[in-house]
């Protein structure tokens, strides 16, 4: 049987193919087409989607522009008659730890969110990376955002590596402004049997239940945090606040109380081996051990 570089690419090529059926048919079902932005129209395009998720400064123009001519993994979801850009995902080259894709941005307009334009266009990043042999795709996001973990861990089918304390540090942007930038990484294993499962909405949540790290005072209503004080163990479970941002604007004071508890128990976590896998709609995040999701991994991160 073939093996090597040469085998790797037919099987990601096969495999990017219904890739990219899968891409197209979530891309049908949130009303957008899928388009590469390869234009010089296209910076332009991405960048007016930036202004109204994030704001003036999240993204200079010269970088995207940069991207573009460079040839990176850069999609965008068009509606309409007129090819209106309502969406779109970034991701550049990586050779840290192995060839990959670092997915550096994925916005969606307002309007258009929730009705899984973003779920399309990672799954169009996914197929773009197999076209061209790239099995693996990284990115962080702040573990605080539950619905982020959801898209990210649930319906993708990725897997939490590493936990950075104020990875960015302080950071301009309508969302990110004034609040400590702690971040998750998640490596997306494109030709995984937990993306396929993922992909195929056949995930099921871990059948071991750990001890509770971080519980919430008032059940689902989230008022405050409640640090348990007990020991990580494989299926921990870490409670953060179904809507984070809210949580935050409305109470500044609470949102660093639930930022500190909650980054002190995933620094536990890891410390001890743990990753998180799973979180359930009620916003607790399971944790399970390194070397069952990620087997050779080294170093805690």
């Amino acid at each position: 049987m073939a093996s090597g570089p040469v085998a790797t690419l037919r099987i990601c090529m096969e495999a990017a193919a219904l890739a990219w059926d899968a891409a197209n048919a979530a891309a049908r079902a949130s009303g957008v087409v899928l388009s590469p932005m390869a234009s010089r129209e296209d910076p332009d395009r991405a960048l007016a989607v930036i202004r109204k998720v994030w704001g003036q400064e999240a993204m200079p123009r010269a970088l995207i522009v940069a991207f573009r001519h460079a040839g990176v993994i850069f999609y965008g979801a068009e509606a309409g008659a007129g090819r209106e850009i309502v969406g779109f995902v970034l991701g550049f080259p990586g050779w840290d730890g192995g060839l990959h894709v670092h997915s550096h941005m994925l916005g969606v307009l307002p309007d258009w969110q929730s009705r899984g334009v973003g779920y399309a266009l990672k799954l169009a990043q996914r197929a773009a990376c197999l076209d061209r042999g790239i099995v693996e795709v990284r990115w962080t996001f702040d573990p605080m955002v539950s619905k982020n973990a959801w898209f990210n861990l649930v319906k993708l089918g990725a897997a939490g590596r590493r936990f950075f304390l104020d990875f960015y540090g302080d950071m301009p942007d309508l969302i990110n402004r004034g609040d400590s930038t702690d971040r998750f990484e998640v490596v997306w294993a494109l030709n995984s049997e937990r993306v396929a499962l993922a992909v195929a909405r056949g995930s099921r949540p871990p059948s071991v239940e750990g001890p509770i790290l971080v519980g919430a005072q008032n059940g689902l209503g989230h008022l405050a945090p409640i640090v348990t004080g007990e020991a990580p163990g494989p299926g921990v479970r870490v409670t953060v606040p179904r809507d984070y941002h809210g949580l935050r604007a409305r109470d500044p004071e609470l949102g660093r109380a639930w930022r500190e508890a909650c980054r002190e128990a995933f620094a536990a976590c890891f410390e001890q081996g743990l990753v998180p896998i799973w979180i359930t709609h009620e916003g607790q995040y399971i944790f399970e051990r390194r070397d069952s999701v990620f087997p050779g991994a080294q170093g805690s991160g």
